[in-house]
């Protein structure tokens, strides 16, 4: 398994949002399905147990500085001073700064922490950080602030990467991009390889809602001084300023007057909600800074590809269907099932659809009758927003068109995926048997290629209009038909699937001219055709 990811949150300054934005965003990675343990190294001001109090079962009888004293007692590794922590998702655990009692402050100062490195500390802290990223994917380390021993070991020894909370103001924006160098000068004469620090720039409560026109002449500047932390990991498309308008909290000054978890409350948070711009910031953190372009391109996208990392889907696929095709979408789900795919049905036109905090199906399938209805419309684009992932188990959509449903008719972003067909004569399980092939990725055997040409040969038979603008049409029509007759007699089924897709570029009605119909001896033809067809498909099945 590979070891968790150790990351130092730290503030030059205090009253930034440094632990309320550690303890948000600790939370979202277990409700993602991470294993998480935050660590309050603030000894001097500890505070991260205030934020967790809500889920908090009992109150820690340990913590740092009980890994010192561990440590000069002889202790070999850490013992167990974790409290875990009543949240839905992945293990979510806290090591507070100590038991919150009248001997905390004397053991806390007691500690001598250049004197414990001289003792061997280094190596006993080393045995910790092995310990805690066996067990977790996420190590989560409150720093204090400002220049001290103890901000040496949460920034240059533990941490694999830095996050640095700052505000809009001097004082916090000379100093956020010097701490990375002088971490970086710290852990380079520690004898531990460690690479250079990825520092990750956290703008918070930048309220921009009154002064607009300041907050945005502050934004430009906090991008300029923090360019240099985006060199070695940013996508070099992306523009910083643009990256750190993805990692800025804003201020809400409901959520500024004592310890609380928004991220519990808004479970499903608006562009202008501070839980919204905590997704994004936890989703750089889950995806291991990387594919930052996605990011800049598609934030929904982005967030739901670190919600859905871990996610194990209630079902395979969720078949969309309106009122007018519940039967033939129930026998539908009916050979789904028999084929061992988890799927169920959603009623387009369900007002519950839009209350949903979940997605229930890793993929969707839209039956379209005619038209794609407005539900169904809402149901496609809610599944597009949080479908595109930066790996490559993507989730996917697909299209099920009724006879008499115009492709051109579709909206754009329909219009353009591999279409599969309710024909007359096209059963159920002919249609089950390609989705399931489709979400399971099993590729298509010689037998499947065959059918798939037969019925997209009827298919274009079937489309070939009653009326046309031109009679010399006809003509041409009439030669595509007697070609796909010849192929099929002779077995070339590939030529039968090239003549289907000339026959459909001839049957689009274009022009304006008097319409003529078709003559009957060419609809004979055709529909002795499609009935011969549909007996080899049937046979092809059984």
């Amino acid at each position: 398994m590979t070891p968790g990811t150790v990351i130092t949150f730290y503030s030059y300054k205090g009253g930034v949002g440094r632990t309320f934005t550690m303890a948000n965003i600790a939370v979202l990675l277990a409700r993602w399905g991470y294993r998480v343990l935050t660590i309050d190294w603030d000894l001097e001001a500890p505070g991260l147990h205030h934020y967790f109090a809500p889920v908090l079962p009992r109150q820690p009888d340990g913590g740092v500085v009980d890994l010192a004293h561990d440590f000069l007692a002889g202790a070999e590794g850490p013992s167990e001073h974790a409290v875990p922590l009543d949240v839905d998702g992945g293990p979510l655990a806290l090591l507070a700064a100590g038991k919150t009692d009248d001997s905390y402050v004397k053991r806390m100062q007691s500690i001598d922490w250049e004197n414990l490195y001289e003792q061997g500390f280094a190596a006993f802290l080393e045995r910790c950080r092995e310990e805690w990223t066996a067990n977790y994917d996420f190590v989560l380390i409150d720093s204090r602030t400002g220049i001290s021993d103890i901000a040496s070991i949460c920034t240059a020894h533990l941490p694999d990467r830095l996050v640095v909370v700052f505000t809009a103001n001097d004082q916090n924006l000379r100093d956020v991009v010097d701490i990375a160098r002088r971490a970086d000068r710290a852990r380079d004469q520690m004898p531990y390889d460690r690479p250079r620090h990825m520092v990750l720039p956290v703008l918070s409560r930048l309220d921009n809602r009154v002064e607009y026109e300041r907050a945005e002449k502050w934004q430009r500047r906090c991008a300029e001084v923090v360019s240099p932390l985006f060199r070695n990991w940013l996508v070099k498309s992306v523009p910083e300023d643009l990256m750190l308008r993805h990692l800025t909290l804003p201020y809400i000054s409901y959520w500024s007057f004592g310890e609380h978890l928004p991220v519990r409350e808004e479970r499903v948070p608006s562009a202008d909600q501070i839980s919204f711009a905590l997704e994004t910031i936890a989703a750089v953190i889950a995806q291991q800074f990387d594919r930052t372009d996605l990011l800049a391109d598609n934030r929904d996208a982005y967030v739901a590809a670190a919600r859905t990392h871990r996610r194990e889907f209630d079902l395979d696929l969720l078949v969309s269907s309106p009122r007018s095709l519940l039967g033939p979408a129930s026998e539908l789900v009916t050979e789904l099932r028999a084929l061992g795919v988890r799927v169920d049905r959603s009623l387009s036109g369900d007002p519950g659809l839009l209350d949903q905090t979940r997605e229930p199906a890793k993929h969707l399938c839209l039956v379209v009758d005619g038209e794609v209805s407005r539900w169904q419309l809402i149901e496609a684009e809610r599944f597009l927003r949080h479908a595109f992932g930066p790996d490559g188990d993507q989730r996917q959509l697909f299209c099920v068109l009724t006879r008499g449903t115009e492709r051109e008719r579709l909206p754009g972003f329909l219009r353009n995926l591999h279409h599969l067909e309710f024909e007359p004569g096209t059963r159920p399980v002919d249609v089950a048997q390609d989705l399931h092939g489709l979400i399971t990725g099993t590729p298509p055997t010689e037998a499947d290629a065959d059918r798939e040409a037969l019925r997209s040969a009827a298919s274009a038979l079937r489309n070939v209009p009653n009326e046309m603008p031109y009679a010399a049409r006809f003509v041409l029509i009439e030669q595509t038909v007697r070609a796909m007759a010849a192929a099929l007699d002779d077995g070339e089924l590939a030529l039968l699937r090239d003549r289907s897709v000339d026959l459909e570029v001839l049957s689009r009605v274009h022009g304006n001219g008097d319409p003529c119909a078709v003559p009957a001896d060419l609809r004979a033809e055709i529909d002795a055709l499609v009935n011969r067809i549909d007996r080899r498909i049937h046979l092809s099945n059984d």
